[in-house]
């Protein structure tokens, strides 16, 4: 299975697009205004010494574009000034053409008079004719790279606030075809995108209008902008990664347009955590350009909207109100040159045989489902690829509506109420033919039509449900333990793995079986079955009677926890066994390629306290400065390690190595 890493085009010399959201400290918002070109020259001399090249600029909307047939020569000749400005230091910019909405307040041009941004056909075209005359101004322009239709339009649409329940779909791609059509004929070759945020309902589980499948077509990248507000760290710093993962559709470039935090959220120390688990965790995900918010703090304007109402919103910058580097532009300057170092412009992400499968159920409105259904499946799937990550698996995102591939190993179906009746048949084939498939039953989280939608469940499985109509089988207990009966991958026989239990009244059930052609692999406090294999073909399919995926993904500050065993195990059973293993779930690792053959590991740790570990593999481990060959590694609070792969012959059992600290801190 071939993962996405696909990039954007960069200018000659620049390694990766590292950017930066930009306003200048002389305003803000309103920074042209009170445009100053010196200031501007300063910040982005800074910014540039700490391997920044490119900003995300900003068209203020109302002071750009004054009256509905005039742009505001003042403006633009700032605006010109400004792209000088970026040559002198040799950067580039992507700017952004209908900014009314910005740190939580929207900004109306004059004349807009309610007419609605998608559909009013004059007002649609009023847009058009501003951006094809600025892009026709500036398209040649050498500091240009790209351009953004918007910063965050569905917000600024606020079509919930005016009483519409949806938004019209076809009109919002009709309304985007129709502005990057202007910027194709006001002479814009750069690559092009929306600036929505990718909240689509492929991604959410939400349909706010703005549907990816149908933009993708029309743009050039993906632009996620992701700030997330959680209940568990390695969730959090996992996130954006798993975003990234659901936007390979269409082999286009993962942009992160937007991530940051505001430090009057967290402290220096953890927000320079944060910024490093997101630079690395996304670009072994497949986002290949990063523009974080914002470069600087905006104090000085706390008596000004939208700061004086939402005053965390001034201090989300890389430099604070008096020029002073903060911890986080220390960490792009940092990632900026382990990619430098390591060539980013010829890394790959290696395909994979271990797939992680997407319910259709999270983008396509099918008759008669709940709403719930699709953000259900986004928060399982979410917590299934942070315990493959922690078992160091190699995962693939699978989207049911785009099929099975063909090459696929292991196939992980984390707690599905529901997938396409077709999609069972094809998955018993693939089984069939040697994979392993693993699924694990899931009622969902209402009363309406509750219970897994599964046919004939018990010939798939190897299994006779005991259910009564109309009910469920609670799970009453905060924990649920499993007692292994035989040995599973490195499980062994008597070994017991507690699962913390979560979620509504309706997820938190299980499914009563006896087996029948399956075997027992464990059971449950009761003597239960609770995961079984069938053998079939030259494959399995193995069942969990719990929704373990779910249960984590409702209980706060659980992870790490068991199932990352559970999948490592799935692993072996499947012979799909990572090359480079770390028996602790604190640390996760992830394999990059070079075009020339080269191969890279990163070590990223989950832990608050400093780790020990012996990586194990059977290939050789080196520094990447000095060529030292390396066999125990130590990480610093959340950090980042990142060495050679050397493939090496090393005994018949083709691993070497373990952990310090063992499984035992998921037990």
């Amino acid at each position: 299975m071939r993962r996405n890493a696909a990039k954007l085009p960069t200018p000659d010399g620049v390694d990766a697009l590292i950017g930066v959201n930009y306003w200048s400290r002389t305003g803000g918002p309103l920074m042209w205004r009170d445009y100053d070109g010196d200031v501007v020259a300063e910040e982005l001399e800074q910014l540039r010494a700490h391997g920044i090249t490119h900003t995300r600029s900003f068209l203020y909307w109302p002071d750009f574009h004054p009256q509905p047939d005039q742009l505001s020569e003042e403006m633009l000749g700032h605006f010109a000034d400004f792209l000088q400005r970026h040559i002198d230091a040799g950067m580039w910019t992507i700017p952004t053409f209908i900014v009314g909405h910005m740190s939580a307040q929207n900004w109306d041009p004059a004349w807009r008079n309610g007419r609605d941004i998608f559909t009013d056909v004059w007002f649609v075209g009023r847009q058009a004719w501003y951006i094809r005359e600025v892009v026709s101004r500036f398209a040649d322009n050498a500091a240009i790279d790209g351009w953004l239709l918007t910063n965050e339009v569905p917000i600024y649409a606020d079509w919930r606030s005016r009483g519409i329940d949806t938004i019209d779909a076809e009109a919002v791609t009709a309304w985007a075809q129709i502005l990057i059509d202007a910027v194709r004929a006001g002479g814009g070759k750069q690559a092009v995108s929306i600036g929505e945020g990718a909240w689509g309902v492929e991604i959410t589980g939400n349909d706010n209008g703005f549907r990816v499948r149908e933009l993708e077509p029309l743009i050039d990248f993906f632009g996620p902008h992701v700030y997330r507000m959680e209940d568990d760290l390695v969730r959090q710093h996992l996130g954006a990664a798993f975003i990234c993962e659901l936007l390979d559709i269409g082999d286009k470039p993962v942009v992160m347009e937007e991530f940051g935090v505001t430090s009057d959220y967290v402290d220096d120390a953890n927000a320079a955590h944060y910024y490093r688990q997101v630079l690395h965790h996304t670009l072994l995900a497949g986002a290949t350009a990063w523009i974080p918010w914002n470069n600087v703090d905006y104090d000085a304007f706390a008596d000004r909207e939208p700061y004086s109402h939402h005053p965390f919103e001034m201090h989300f910058g890389l430099v604070t109100s008096e020029g002073e580097p903060k911890a986080q532009l220390l960490e792009v300057k940092e990632f900026a040159s382990r990619l430098a170092e390591l060539d980013f412009g010829g890394l790959e992400r290696p395909d994979t045989r271990v797939g992680l499968l997407v319910s259709s159920f999270l983008e396509s409105p099918y008759a008669f489902t709940a709403r719930e259904d699709g953000p259900t499946v986004f928060q399982v799937a979410r917590q299934s690829y942070v315990a493959a990550r922690e078992a160091d698996l190699p995962i693939g995102v699978i989207r049911e509506r785009d099929g099975l591939p063909d090459n696929l190993d292991l196939i992980i179906v984390p707690s599905t109420k529901a997938l396409l009746a077709p999609t069972w048949t094809d998955l018993v084939r693939r089984a069939e033919a040697g994979a392993v498939v693993y699924a694990s039953y899931f009622n969902g989280v209402h009363a309406n039509q509750r219970g897994s939608w599964w046919p004939k469940l018990d010939e798939l499985f190897g299994v006779r449900k005991s259910l009564k109509y109309g009910l469920i089988e609670p799970v009453l207990t905060d924990t649920v333990t499993l007692e292994f009966r035989s040995d599973f991958g490195r499980i062994k026989a008597g070994e017991r793995l507690t699962f913390a239990v979560g979620g509504t009244v309706e997820g938190r059930s299980h499914l009563p079986v006896d087996a029948t052609e399956a075997e027992v692999i464990a059971v449950d406090g009761y003597g239960q079955p609770a995961l079984l294999r069938r053998r079939i073909g030259s494959g399995s399919m193995i069942l969990s009677t719990y929704p373990l995926e779910y249960f984590a993904s409702a209980v706060p500050r659980v992870n790490p926890e068991p199932t990352w065993l559970l999948y490592q195990a799935l692993a072996l059973e499947a012979k799909a066994a990572p090359g480079i293993r770390v028996d602790d779930p604190r640390v996760m690792t992830g394999v990059m390629e070079h075009r020339d053959g080269r191969r890279f590991v990163w070590f990223i740790s989950q832990s608050e306290q400093p780790v020990t570990f012996t990586p194990v593999t059977n290939a050789r481990l080196s520094r990447i400065d000095n060529g030292a060959a390396t066999t125990h590694l130590s990480l610093p609070p959340f950090g980042v390690e990142i060495l050679a792969v050397t493939p090496e012959e090393i005994g018949s059992n083709g691993e070497r190595g373990s952990s310090s600290e063992s499984r035992g801190v998921t037990r």
